[in-house]
């Protein structure tokens, strides 16, 4: 059954590139591994910077990232345990394999003279909390075990969540979904889906595009520096 395996990136809004890129760099210790224009999107940019060989922290910066407004409780939680809007990256957490690494890294973070708590225990894994430019809440983890689902899922919450005995038992043991064959086509359009808020006009026709047209007019694969060797010109 395929799975989703750890965190490829996790994206965030900036209006302030290097000020961000700075403090992942030199308080978290994470290397900058790509900084470029972002593909298809005109007047964008996008920083990468490595968590392991197969995940990283993306920033993305664009002309109209200034226009938004930073609302506590709204567009961002004020801590850990602060609400934000649905939808809304409320934190992050970052794993690290021990608590010997977990200390280190409360004490990275504090002789670069930004505030951290903890760590606290929170029976699975132990995390300590503190802040990131513009608004960031962060987390760092370190866990023995992942949680047993049989000590972890509180049948009260269950219950305040709505979820019935018979969902509840599909949750923890969601059916196997279809592999890369044979392919599937695009669903028709379905207002109780999700959906890309591109205007209407262009959505509809990305839902009509075949895939490899789309592939083709939105993949980008050639990396820029590599580019500008090619043809220094430009």
């Amino acid at each position: 059954m395929p799975r989703l395996r750890g965190l490829h990136h996790l994206a965030f809004s900036t209006t302030d590139m290097k000020g961000q890129i700075a403090f992942f760099s030199e308080v978290l210790g994470m290397r900058l591994t790509a900084l470029f224009w972002m593909h298809g999107v005109p007047g964008a940019w996008h920083g990468f910077l490595e968590l392991d060989d197969n995940a990283s922290v993306a920033f993305v910066a664009m002309p109209d990232n200034a226009k938004g407004k930073s609302e506590l409780g709204s567009s961002h939680a004020a801590h850990g345990g602060g609400a934000s809007a649905p939808g809304t990256m409320q934190h992050v957490a970052f794993n690290v394999e021990s608590m010997e690494d977990l200390m280190a890294f409360r004490n990275r973070i504090r002789q670069n003279g930004v505030p951290v708590f903890g760590p606290v225990d929170h029976g699975f894994c132990q995390s300590i909390y503190f802040a990131g430019p513009e608004g960031l809440n962060l987390e760092i983890s370190t866990s023995v075990n992942p949680p047993d689902p049989d000590e972890w899922i509180d049948p009260e919450v269950v219950a305040l969540a709505g979820i019935s005995a018979e969902e509840l038992a599909a949750f923890r043991s969601p059916p196997a979904g279809p592999g890369a064959r044979p392919e599937t086509p695009q669903p028709a359009f379905d207002p109780a889906k999700p959906h890309l808020k591109y205007p209407p006009a262009l959505y509809e026709k990305l839902l009509e595009m075949p895939d490899e047209v789309y592939v083709a007019r939105a993949s980008y694969n050639e990396p820029p520096a590599r580019k500008l060797a090619a043809d220094p010109a430009e």
